[in-house]
Formats: structure tokens, C-alpha cells, sequence
């Protein structure tokens, strides 16, 4: 359910922006694919937003204790309970650093990994392969799981609480009891699922591309 609403909206209107701006066959320049996949990203996690919620909390309810557990049956029962109990409003709960986490994931994946193909393509012998894709892939990956570390902590602890707590207070509780190192909590787990994310992302994007442009007529 998130990657049906987040990944398909913030990939959709990336790739449909750039397809408006492109002026003949050069690229965007880098700051407009930051302003383009910032715009997707904000879009895509507005989007996503309800099914991040359950899938946070879902993957927390093991760790609470059982009185506290919440008990989903799956992803429909939470969004029906969700709204039965806690009104439409808490679909949204934590959406502004949901919405933030988003933009710099977007922007942070999407526009890293189309300028490091470029940059492979232009100062190395690669051709535009799968060995570029993966390689391209692998380093957004890394970029973005570095950029986005911060706010996922930040995110998880906001839609995972029960008691209502601003995000400056959060913030500045937990730098004060954690140290600047809470930014970096989970970053090795974090990469060990979003590098592959990545990789597989990209790689099938780009093959869906190819096959989309053959379809049309355009190569």
C-alpha cells in the first residue's frame, strides 16, 4: 500500500516533469531535478502518508507491551480503525516530517542518481547499461540513506508515540538525553534495505523505460 501511493506518486511526477521541462535532448540542469524531484517527494509523501503511519506502527506493535499493542489485522483494518478511533485527522498524523523525509529522499535518490549517471557516462568509458544503472543505483543509495537518516529517526519516533509532542520538543529532547548521534541511529540497517531498494528501483525503471520507449516508437 505506501509504495502504491508514495513510490508510484513521487516517481510519476518526477518523471513527468522532467519530461515538460526537457528542452530537446540535453538534461535539466541540477537544480531544477532538485526542484523537481522536491516537488515529487513533497507530493508522494502526502500521499503516502496513512500507509507509513500503519507501517510504522505495525512494525512496532511487537516491541510494546501487550496492553499497548494496537493489534492490526492488516493494512484496511488499521486505516478503518485509524479513522474510526482517532478520527481522519490521524492519517496524517507526523505528515510534515513525512512530507520533509519525502522531499530529501526524492531529491536526495532521484536527482543524485540521475546526475551520477550522467557523470559516469561523461568521464568514464561506461555505456548506458546495467553496469552504469547499478553503479549509479548503489551510490544514490548511499547518498540518500545519508541524507534522510536524520528525519527517519525523527518520523518513526513521531508516528510510533501516543502522546502529542511538537517536533522542536522531540528534537530537543532527544539531543540532550542522545547526543548529536541520535541523526545516525539504524543508518546500517537503514542502507541494508535501501541500498537494495535502490539498485532494484532504478534498474527496473530504467528497463520499463527502455521496453515504454520501444512501445511508443521513440528509439
Amino acid at each position: 500500500m505506501r509504495q502504491l501511493t508514495y513510490s508510484t506518486t513521487r516517481f510519476g511526477v518526477y518523471e513527468e516533469l522532467k519530461e515538460v521541462f526537457q528542452q530537446g535532448t540535453s538534461q535539466p540542469s541540477f537544480p531544477a531535478l532538485i526542484a523537481m524531484s522536491s516537488t515529487s517527494g513533497f507530493l508522494g509523501g502526502i500521499a503516502g502518508n496513512p500507509a507509513d503511519i500503519l507501517n510504522v506502527r505495525m512494525q512496532n506493535d511487537a516491541a510494546l507491551p501487550a496492553a499497548e499493542r494496537r493489534n492490526y489485522k492488516h493494512a484496511i483494518d488499521g486505516l478503518v480503525r485509524m479513522v474510526r478511533e482517532e478520527g481522519f485527522a490521524s492519517l496524517f498524523r507526523g505528515v510534515w516530517p513525512n512530507s520533509t523525509r519525502a522531499v530529501l529522499m526524492t531529491a536526495s535518490q532521484l536527482a543524485s542518481y540521475d546526475v551520477f549517471k550522467k557523470e559516469l557516462l561523461t568521464r568514464t568509458k561506461m555505456n548506458d547499461d546495467i553496469y552504469t544503472h547499478f553503479t549509479a543505483s548503489l551510490m544514490a543509495g548511499f547518498v540518500a540513506t545519508t541524507v534522510c537518516s536524520p528525519v527517519d529517526v525523527i518520523k518513526t519516533r513521531v508516528m510510533s508515540t501516543r502522546t502529542k509532542e511538537s517536533i522542536v520538543t522531540l528534537v530537543t529532547r532527544i539531543t540532550a538525553n542522545e547526543g548529536l548521534i541520535w541523526m545516525f541511529k539504524g543508518w546500517v540497517p537503514s542502507f541494508v534495505r535501501l541500498g537494495p531498494h535502490t539498485i532494484a528501483t532504478f534498474m527496473f525503471l530504467e528497463q520499463h523505460k527502455k521496453v515504454y520507449r520501444k512501445l511508443r516508437g521513440y528509439e
